[in-house]
């Protein structure tokens, strides 16, 4: 298993604590802009990247495993000489982080997890949304997938945004998205979670149609010491929705287990 070199953009001060910051399904790094802006100015050095098959990334050929997207964050710590860091996922992000606390848990300092789920099912309506992309394309589910992103509270006061997070999930490569659709159809890190030895921190969106509340109190039963949080207002993309509320439970965990 070897990673493949996934764009991102470094910044805050140089011998700051590193901050990885892992994304959804379907988004690019400038999801994370609020808790950049909060991490940077607390002083850690905050790394962005999109997943492979996403954003500025590579789209090598699919189907991917949650083992490849965590190879890629292994990597790209291996390019910056970062020995270990704070790890920050949302969904497929969250993901990927859990994936590293089972496999290299010399690499994580801490996770934070967000809007996530250590067993997403059903499997087959995974294939089902890999086929639709391949078949026709982004555009096909774009605006049922920022949906479920956001309250229906917060797409009618912000219709600019809503339109900019459609924009990020149309211009995904439609290859990426589906093999990474299969990385979520195949995982298996729920029986693994008690492995989880980083200090965690586990938050959820209230209202989340995509991964409940109950997914990520199963996250943080899993694993011994974890804090769950739930975030309000908030769906699934709760960083952008209750952006300062996030960023306030991210900032609080790190500096608890620095």
């Amino acid at each position: 298993m070897s990673g493949v070199a996934v764009h991102h953009v470094v910044e805050g001060p140089a011998g700051g604590a590193p901050v990885v910051l892992s994304g959804s399904l379907g988004s690019d790094l400038r999801m994370w802009e609020p808790q950049a802006r909060a991490l940077t100015a607390a002083g850690y050095r905050v790394v962005r990247y999109d997943h492979r098959g996403h954003g500025d990334s590579p789209v090598p050929p699919g189907p991917y495993t949650l083992g490849d997207l965590g190879a890629d964050v292994i990597a790209l710590l291996d390019r910056l000489n970062v020995e270990t860091a704070h790890m920050v996922g949302l969904s497929l992000g969250g993901m990927v982080g859990m994936w590293l606390g089972e496999h290299a848990p010399q690499r994580i300092r801490t996770l934070s997890l967000c809007c996530t789920s250590a067993a997403l099912g059903p499997a087959q309506s995974w294939a089902e949304r890999a086929a639709t992309v391949r078949a026709q394309g982004m555009r096909a589910i774009t605006e049922a997938v920022v949906r479920r992103w956001f309250t229906p509270a917060w797409r009618a006061a912000h219709p600019d945004r809503i339109r900019w997070f459609e924009d990020m999930v149309a211009a995904t490569p439609a290859r990426g998205y589906a093999a990474c659709c299969t990385a979520i159809q195949h995982m298996d890190i729920a029986g693994r979670l008690p492995d989880i030895t980083a200090p965690t921190l586990v938050m959820s969106g209230a209202e989340d149609p995509a991964t409940p509340p109950e997914h990520g109190r199963r996250i943080a039963a899993g694993i011994a010491g974890a804090r769950f949080e739930i975030v309000s207002p908030g769906a699934h993309l709760a960083t952008a929705e209750s952006a300062d509320a996030v960023s306030d439970l991210i900032l609080g965990h790190l500096k608890e287990n620095s």
